[in-house]
C-alpha cells in the first residue's frame, strides 16, 4: 500500500512501505494497480511519484493516475515535479485544515507535447536514477550485514517463550509491568550488546547546542518528516521570523540525529558537511560521535533490533516517545575496527551513489524545463553533459 509518505524523488517507493494480505486486498476489493502508474498525494508533498511495483494499492490519500500509452509516466513523474508541474499542482490546491489537491485537479494537469523520444530520453535518465537508488539500498544492506555480524547478531534465534517469570524486584527497579519489557528475547538481546558495560552516552554524547532565531533572515531546517528511509535527511529554508516553536537545536556536520518519536519507524540520519550549521526539531536527540565513526552508529541506532530496544522504552500513546536519557543509556558493544572500516565504506558508498542519483534527477527536471524553455536539442545537449561517462 502506498501512502503519501512513499512519494519522494519522484518515485513511490520511499519510507516504510505497508504490506497487505492478497486475502484482505481480495475481501476489501481494493484496487490494484501495476508497474508505471502516477500517483499524487492529496496531502502533504506536491508532486507525483511512480509505482516501481507489480503489484501495489494505494491509501485514501493517494491519487493513483494511469496514462494512455502515448505519454511516458516516467517523463510525466519527473514534469510534475518541475516549476511548471508545480505551479500547476499549487494552483489547483484548496486550503481548509491543510493544503488539499482534488482528483479534477489532476485530470486538469497540463502535459507539455514533447516529442515521444524526448520523453523516452528522460525516462532512460530516470531508469539511471533508479539503478543508483538501488545500489545505494545494496550498500546499506551490506553496511547492516556487517553490523550484525560483529555483533554476534546474524544468526541469532530469539527465543520465543509462551510464558516467563521475572522477580518483582526486577519490576520494581526497572519501574515498569510490562511483559514485553522483561521477555527473553529482549533480556537476551540487552546481554548480548551491553557485555562490554558500554552505553551510546559514552561513544556519542549529546550535543545541546540551542537555536536562538535572530530578526532577519532565514535558516536551514530539518524536521522529523525531512528524513529519508536511507539514513539521510534534506533540510528547507525557513524565515527567522516564521521559526517553528520546535526549531530548538543546532546540528554539525559529522552528527547523527534520531528521532524520539516512534523510534521503530528507523529515524536516523548522518548530517552530510553542506548542512553543518543547519537547526533540528526538538523531536530529536542530536549525538556527537566521539569513539565511533558517524557511519557505524548511524548503521547501529538503524538496526531493527535496536529499534525495537527503543521502542520498549517510549512513553504516551498517540506520539509515543523516548527520553534522550533512556536513549544514551542504551547500550553499545565495543566493535572491532575491521568491521567499522567496513561499515563506514559502505555506508560512505551507499551516500555517494544516492548523491550521483539526486544530480541526476536534477538534470532531469531541468532537461524538462529547458525543453519547454527552449528547444529539445537544447535539452538533449544539457543531458549528454550532465550523464556520467559509461564504462
Amino acid at each position: 500500500m502506498i501512502r503519501p509518505f512513499n512519494l519522494r524523488d519522484c518515485r513511490a517507493d520511499a519510507g516504510d512501505i505497508a504490506l497487505l494480505d492478497n486475502f484482505f486486498v481480495e475481501e476489501a476489493k481494493l484496487k490494484v494497480f501495476g508497474a508505471g502508474t502516477l500517483m499524487f498525494a492529496r496531502v502533504g508533498e506536491i508532486g507525483a511519484g511512480i509505482n516501481l511495483y507489480d503489484k501495489a494499492t494505494i491509501s485514501p490519500n493517494i491519487i493513483a493516475a494511469e496514462l494512455g500509452s502515448e505519454i511516458n509516466p516516467f517523463f510525466v513523474s519527473i514534469f510534475t515535479n518541475t516549476k511548471y508541474g508545480r505551479e500547476q499542482l499549487e494552483s489547483g490546491m484548496k486550503v481548509v485544515a491543510q493544503p488539499t489537491i482534488s482528483t479534477d485537479s489532476i485530470r486538469a494537469l497540463r502535459i507539455p507535447p514533447l516529442s515521444q523520444n524526448f520523453q523516452q530520453k528522460i525516462a532512460d535518465f530516470f531508469q539511471k536514477v533508479t539503478h543508483l537508488k538501488d545500489q545505494s539500498v545494496i550498500f546499506l544492506a551490506n553496511a547492516e550485514a556487517v553490523m550484525l555480524k560483529a555483533l554476534g547478531l546474524n544468526n541469532w534465534t530469539p527465543p520465543e517463550a509462551l510464558s516467563y517469570i521475572r522477580p518483582s524486584s526486577e519490576a520494581f527497579a526497572a519501574g515498569r509491568l510490562d511483559a514485553q519489557f522483561f521477555a527473553p528475547r529482549v533480556t537476551q538481546l540487552l546481554e548480548r550488546l551491553g557485555h562490554d558495560g558500554l552505553r551510546i552516552g559514552d561513544v556519542a554524547p549529546a550535543r545541546h547546542k540551542r537555536f536562538k532565531p535572530e530578526a532577519a533572515g532565514t535558516f536551514d531546517y530539518i524536521e522529523i518528516g525531512s528524513l529519508s528511509a536511507d539514513g539521510s535527511t534534506t533540510s528547507e529554508a525557513v524565515a527567522m521570523a516564521e521559526a517553528p516553536s520546535r526549531a530548538t537545536q543546532h546540528v554539525r556536520a559529522g552528527d547523527v540525529i534520531t528521532s524520539t518519536v516512534r523510534p521503530i519507524r528507523r529515524l536516523s540520519a548522518l548530517i552530510a558537511p553542506e548542512q553543518d550549521g543547519a537547526v533540528c526539531s526538538s523531536g530529536f536527540v542530536v549525538l556527537q560521535p566521539t569513539s565511533i565513526s558517524s557511519e557505524v552508529l548511524l548503521t547501529y541506532l538503524r538496526l531493527p533490533l535496536v529499534c525495537e530496544l527503543m521502542d520498549l522504552h517510549t512513553s504516551a500513546t498517540m506520539y509515543p516517545a523516548i527520553s534522550e536519557a533512556d536513549l544514551l543509556a542504551l547500550p553499545i558493544p565495543a566493535i572491532a575496527p575491521v568491521a567499522q572500516q567496513q561499515i563506514t565504506q559502505a555506508v560512505r558508498q551507499s551516500f555517494a551513489a544516492r548523491q550521483q542519483a539526486t544530480h541526476l534527477l536534477d538534470a532531469a527536471r531541468r532537461a524538462v524545463e529547458i525543453a519547454i524553455e527552449d528547444s529539445e536539442a537544447t535539452a538533449l545537449a544539457y543531458l549528454a553533459e550532465q550523464s556520467p561517462q559509461e564504462d
